[in-house]
């Protein structure tokens, strides 16, 4: 007996990132999220299984208009097996005020309080609770019902369990919690990076269908599970993703321009054979000591052009939707760059109406200093100690400068 474990679809929510730029893939973009779900239930045809389990975030919040309801029927419909569906905290009760009448073949948890369905022909239990709201800071799987002896119990459950904070907490709880509970397989939903907290009970994160912006990067997809006499065998991910994101960092050290090109077209061609054939959307983020730091801004559409012709050489596609830069100029460019500003500042402290009166400040600061530490401080009186002092702070910004990027 097979299942598969979804999460996180947000159908017909917008990719983020894109809607400026003109070079964008025009199909995708729109539909993405639609052509996921599709290929999640090819693959629940292709596999056979019992039945597909969706852990919260069906939706995206509520429905533009009644299309997102009638392909989510239509699907369902094709499915032609049973579904269980849970709320989460973007498909709450209180977030969708569009209704239509789920599809036979669609057993949706109780909001009002933990709810069991028993499949006594397949051996299983599924136990869950939906969100009745938005916000749940509660526990949900305080009051989840014992586990149903003799059969392979699967809890549904959408929360944050003990994520670091990547994620806005709901329904918090730990994997200690959800092991002693009793059951075989936990079915969560809310994180969208692929987790397994704990195997044999597995606590498991499907993660998200399709990446929807440059921090969900690598394969999307869900989990097909596979129990035989009443015990799970495998736990596999499948990719289901229409496009991938990914991150391109190219260190540009010491980089010619023909040569940072050739490194674009390199990280272009590793994304690319990690991507399973699909599409990329990518942000390239260049770092290091380059003397082209100072003329990179200018030049993102002539890198994202560059990195699609790769990607076309490569026989793949690729769409840039950002240049980051993390560059910083050779020190020596840096110093050559500020030297008028240099040479204005140390001519200003040999200049008696400007230095004058700071010594004077420089002395009163001096004298408050208590003793003996007086002298001991460091504090110049004179105008030879005082040009000393110039050189030094000017000196310490050149190496703050550079710590900063030499921007």
């Amino acid at each position: 007996m097979k299942f598969l474990h979804a999460a996180d679809i947000h159908l017909d929510s917008p990719l983020s990132g894109l809607q400026a730029r003109t070079d964008r893939p025009p199909e995708e973009l729109g539909r993405c999220t639609r052509l996921a779900f599709a290929n999640l239930v090819d693959l629940a045809i292709e596999e056979d299984v019992a039945f597909l389990v969706i852990a919260g975030d069906l939706y995206d919040g509520d429905w533009k208009d009644f299309s997102t309801g009638l392909f989510f029927a239509a699907e369902m419909q094709r499915l032609g097996r049973p579904c269980f569906l849970l709320r989460g905290n973007h498909d709450a009760h209180s977030q969708i005020t569009r209704r239509l009448k789920l599809p036979a073949n669609v057993r949706e948890f109780s909001a009002r309080r933990p709810e069991s369905f028993v499949l006594r022909d397949l051996g299983v239990a599924l136990h869950g609770q939906s969100f009745p709201d938005r916000a749940v800071p509660e526990d949900l799987s305080v009051t989840y019902p014992d586990p149903v002896a003799g059969l392979l119990n699967i809890g549904v459950l959408h929360t944050s369990a003990d994520d670091p904070g990547e994620h806005a907490t709901y329904a918090p709880c730990t994997p200690d919690r959800l092991r002693d509970k009793g059951y075989d397989y936990w079915a969560l939903g809310h994180v969208h990076m692929r987790r397994v907290l704990h195997e044999r009970p597995w606590i498991v994160f499907p993660g998200n269908l399709q990446g929807r912006h440059a921090k969900e990067t690598g394969a999307k997809g869900c989990t097909l599970v596979t129990a035989e006499e009443g015990r799970i065998v495998a736990v596999e991910h499948r990719s289901l993703d229409v496009l991938r994101w990914a991150a391109l960092e190219v260190d540009a050290t010491e980089a010619e321009d023909s040569e940072l090109l050739d490194r674009i077209a390199e990280a272009v061609r590793a994304a690319l054979a990690a991507a399973e054939e699909r599409p990329l959307l990518a942000r390239l983020t260049l770092t290091g000591e380059t003397e082209l730091h100072a003329g990179l801004p200018d030049r993102a559409e002539e890198f994202a052009a560059h990195a699609a012709g790769a990607a076309i050489e490569a026989g793949g596609r690729l769409w840039i939707e950002k240049l980051q830069l993390r560059t910083r100029a050779p020190a020596r460019l840096a110093a050559d760059a500020l030297e008028p500003l240099r040479r204005a500042f140390l001519d200003a402290l040999a200049d008696r109406a400007v230095a004058d009166p700071l010594r004077a400040e420089l002395e009163a600061l001096r004298q408050r200093v208590p003793q003996p530490a007086r002298a001991e401080a460091d504090i110049p009186a004179d105008a030879l100690g005082l040009a000393r002092l110039g050189d030094e702070a000017w000196d310490a910004v050149l190496t703050a400068l550079a710590a900063e990027g030499g921007r």
